[in-house]
């Protein structure tokens, strides 16, 4: 009995190929928890659809999956002085982002990222003079820039990359490859006319691997059910039941990511109300689960468990039986799944 996410493996892998064609010379990214999948799963995926690089998270990552993709692998956490040394093969790309980084992997293969309007990180205009000698000891791979995914001054991205490329110019520095995230089709479509000797190469993750939400679904099985009565005590903390129903024991639990969450930024008056409605509830030990049966969302019965959950279903609902499946509306990148199925 497990948390299991069922893939459409047709309609997943025809979306990659949506993309793919959308943007020649893709990097897939693959890091974290691999989007859902497992990193080795998009590793095989992206050897499948003929990638030559791809894009790892951390240097530890890195080590973990250059046993199952045979290409070059570029990390995208930048190089830090005194960072503790993974062994890696030569295939391996380190990302730098201040020219004491690039002093300091002499010898190495390294992509250059400048500060973007995300400031992250990234090299500076002003310090672009100092780097011109200090990639003279590296293989330099080209540079890279990290935009923000919303644009709420009405800012331009190509706009944006353009004028680093003629800061990168001007500085006399070489511009045969940028690296570029949060594209879209379109604006690569224009750089690439705009700049036709600089190969523009777009990092992609979430809408390469998650793009297609059809294509995926996580289900919870049910482990037990126990009928209850209002008042009925239950649970680590003993708490009372609200109402006649039945107490759902379902797989699926903090370990897997069920019930964690990370913060959201909320824009517009009416999520943000909604925000605080479900902080209201929370106080009263009103917690929705992301697990739904009969079309319809359930309440968690307490706060879930290492590897479940119980949930609450009312006697006005069918009543599910040991062995159904609910279906878990989670996000990928929070969530570990039991076992993948492809069908």
């Amino acid at each position: 009995m497990a948390l299991t996410l069922y893939v459409d493996t047709a309609r997943w892998r025809a979306h990659q190929q949506t993309i793919v064609q959308q943007f020649p010379g893709i990097i897939p990214v693959c890091k974290g928890n691999g989007y859902g999948f497992g990193n080795g799963r998009l590793a095989d995926e992206a050897a499948r659809f003929g990638s030559d690089v791809l894009a790892v998270g951390t240097t530890y990552e890195a080590a973990r999956i250059k046993d199952y993709f045979s290409g070059d692998l570029l990390v995208l956490t930048p190089f830090r002085l005194g960072e503790e040394p993974v062994p890696l093969p030569d295939r391996a790309i380190r990302s730098v982002s201040s020219v004491e980084g690039v002093r300091g992997l002499v010898g190495a293969r390294v992509v250059v990222e400048v500060m973007s309007t995300m400031k992250r990180h990234g090299i500076s205009e002003e310090d672009l003079p100092k780097l011109h000698a200090a990639i003279e000891d590296v293989r330099l791979e080209g540079f890279a820039i990290h935009l923000p995914l919303d644009r709420t001054d009405g800012s331009d991205a190509v706009q944006e990359i353009s004028e680093w490329m003629e800061r990168l110019r001007n500085a006399r520095l070489p511009l045969h490859t940028m690296f570029v995230s949060h594209l879209k089709s379109e604006e690569l479509a224009r750089l690439q006319q705009q700049y036709p000797h600089t190969r523009f190469r777009a990092r992609i993750g979430t809408r390469l691997w998650l793009g297609d939400h059809g294509a995926t679904h996580y289900k919870g099985a049910v482990l037990d059910v126990t009928p209850v009565s209002k008042g009925d005590r239950f649970g680590y903390r003993q708490q009372k039941v609200g109402a006649d129903g039945h107490l759902v024991v379902v797989a699926g639990g903090t370990s897997h990511g069920v019930g964690l969450e990370a913060p959201k930024a909320l824009h517009g008056m009416m999520p943000r109300a909604k925000g605080v409605a479900r902080a209201g509830l929370a106080t009263m030990n009103r917690n929705q689960s992301p697990f739904y049966w009969a079309d319809k969302q359930l309440w968690f019965a307490e706060p879930p468990h290492m590897q479940v959950s119980i949930l609450f279903v009312p006697n006005d609902m069918p009543t599910p039986q040991v062995g159904d499946e609910m279906v878990a509306k989670l996000r990928h990148t929070t969530t570990t799944f039991d076992r993948l199925v492809d069908h």
